[in-house]
Parts: structure tokens; sequence; C-alpha cells
């Protein structure tokens, strides 16, 4: 069988020191960020293992559900769902849980516009759910899914919408992973900043407890600090950021976002401000948990700027 097409399309503006590589074909996976030419994603093993076994890099998307769901089956919107751990296109988090919802080689984008003007350049895809057997049997809501990307001179933004196509609700539970490697310092010393936001806490198995706790704002050296936190911004849009000196990325939850997962490994240069539209596992638990009504669409966006020090 021949090798699948990655489809990458690059967005640059005249002049502008930015550049994003989308993988539509893959996924829809942001597979490039550079800015002056040196990358800003950590790439982690790439294209090929996303394609082979869902192993995130870059800015890949989390759908239907982002980060895992506390068992191999859910109930929502009407809908009793089991997840055939054999032949679904799931994986498993290593904790025998199902991770991250559909495997980007089940999922086929299809590249519906791509163009330049001197301000911008942007590219649409679109993923018909309906049309894919294999993504009914873990989703079984009708709809499409459309994410427009527009990279101006600072800022990448991405804004995905959701439309109903069938008789039923669908959930929105979706999210995005972006994996920050800025390369001007070490890790210990990027600078981070996070808004004021409510820890929502997790078990041993990364799903929550219903324990929350107010946190403010903080901005700190990240040290030897690990995370791979939930949280949820209380006061809508909601910005984070990380500054290596050379520049400062930030991240900027700007509409129907409502969640975020901060993740910094102990064991690599990565950082991750994660946009989410639920908390994690909340086709089972309903929490928080909103639905696209029949023939309506639903608008979530986020965008990373990158400034110059």
């Amino acid at each position: 069988m021949p090798a699948r097409d990655p489809q990458i399309t690059t967005l640059a503006v005249p002049g502008g020191d930015l550049e994003a590589r989308f993988a539509v074909g893959a996924g829809m996976v942001g597979c490039s960020l550079t800015h002056g030419g040196e990358e800003l994603l950590g790439l982690r093993g790439g294209l090929d293992a996303y394609l082979e076994r869902g192993k995130t890099f870059g800015v890949p998307v989390l759908y239907p559900w982002a980060n895992r769901l506390g068992a191999w089956g859910y109930a929502a919107a009407g809908s009793t769902v089991a997840i055939d751990r054999g032949s679904a296109p799931v994986r498993d988090d290593g904790n025998d849980l199902p991770i991250h919802g559909a495997l980007p080689a089940a999922c086929h984008w299809r590249l519906e516009e791509t163009a330049t003007d001197g301000d911008a350049a942007w590219l649409v895809a679109e993923l018909d759910w309906t049309a894919e057997p294999a993504l009914m049997s873990i989703f079984p809501f009708a709809h499409h899914v459309r994410i427009a990307v527009r990279l101006t001179g600072d800022t990448l933004q991405l804004a995905v919408t959701v439309r109903a196509t069938g008789a039923d609700a669908v959930p929105l539970s979706f999210g995005f992973h972006p994996y920050l490697a800025p390369p001007g310092r070490p890790r210990a010393q990027w600078e981070v900043e996070l808004p004021a936001m409510t820890h929502l806490a997790l078990d041993d198995r990364g799903l929550p407890t219903g324990a929350r706790k107010p946190r403010p704002a903080e901005t700190f050296a990240l040290g030897d600090r690990t995370y791979d936190d939930l949280y949820v911004l209380d006061a809508g849009p909601g910005s984070f950021a990380v500054d290596d000196g050379v520049r400062r990325i930030a991240v900027t939850f700007e509409e129907g976002f409502t969640h975020a997962q901060v993740f910094a490994p102990p064991t690599e240069d990565v950082l991750c401000f994660e946009p989410m539209t639920a908390p994690v596992d909340a086709l089972r638990t309903h929490d928080a948990l909103r639905l696209v009504a029949p023939g309506a669409e639903a608008r979530a966006v986020f965008a990373l700027t990158v400034e110059p020090r």
C-alpha cells in the first residue's frame, strides 16, 4: 500500500517572521511553527509516529474528546456508546483508558481553501464525520468539523466550527495539544505565565476527582516544576505564555475553550497549554458538557502569538 500523502500546506506572510505548516492529510496536525527560522514546537516522533501510533506532536487536534475517558464507553446526548478496543480507531493511554479521541489515520480531512494576501495567509479544512463508519462507531453523532487557520505577522489563529447535520445534538468535548519548545533558553529558565483559574484535581489515572481550588494568576521560572493539571477558566477568555528570553509565546483562548490542561513533563523539554471545550471525561460525567443542537453550529477559537524580546 502506498504511503499516505500528508498534504503539507505552508502558511507564510511576505516579510513576516512566522511560518506554519499543517499536514492536512495526517489528521490536520500543525507540524511546524517557526519564528525567524527557529522551530517553536516539540516535534517528538513527528508525522510517522503520529500516523502509525497516534503519538502526538506539534499542534494536534484531539477529537472528539481531549485527554482521556474513564472507561471504554459512555452515554451522552441520548446515545450509549461502547468502544471496541480491538477495532476502534482509538489508542489507550498506557493505563487501559482511551485517550485523545480518534486516531489521526482514521480522520480524512479535506483541504477546502488556501490563500495568501498582503496581510495574512490561511487555510480551511473540513472533516465529514458522518461519512466515516469507523468514526461514527466511537462518536455516533452526525456532524461536520471545519478548521480555519489564519496566519498574520505575529499570530497563528485556529477557529473550529462544529455543525450538527443530523437529528441528534452533538456533544462538545474536543481540544488541541500545542507542544511548545522555545529554543532560546533551557527549560528551567523559561518564564511561564498562568492566568487566574480554578484547579480541578485529578486522580492517579488522570481523571477528575471533583475537588476544586481557586488559583491566582502566576508568573514564574519553570525550573524543575512539572505539570499534568486540569483547570477551568472562570472569567472567560484567558491567556497563557512562555518566554525564553528571545520571544514570548502566548496561547490565548479567544472563544469556546473553557478548560485547559497544563502539561510540562519531567522527561521532555516541552510545555503545553491545551485548549479544551470541556473537562477531562466529560462525555461520561457530563460535567460542563455542552451540546450543539440539530442544525446549529458551535465555534471555538484559540491563537498563538509570538512577540520578539
